[in-house]
């Protein structure tokens, strides 16, 4: 079989499923951030998520 043209019942397509999942939901619950994804060898490996908090800065005029 070509690893192009995967069916679905094919377990790497399922393991594709399961990463992009993961993906949206970090991606859905970050506000600031970076949600980024670690390849090797063609395959995600791993999904690291790095959340920000971002204050306002007061305008008292002192710096």
């Amino acid at each position: 079989m070509d690893k192009h043209n995967k069916s679905s019942s094919d377990p790497q397509r399922v393991d594709d499923d399961r990463w992009l999942e993961v993906v949206r939901q970090h991606v859905s619950s970050l506000r600031f951030g970076v949600v980024q994804i670690v390849v090797h060898d063609s395959h995600v490996t791993q999904i690291e998520r790095t959340e920000r908090v971002r204050f306002d800065k007061p305008h008292s005029g002192k710096l």
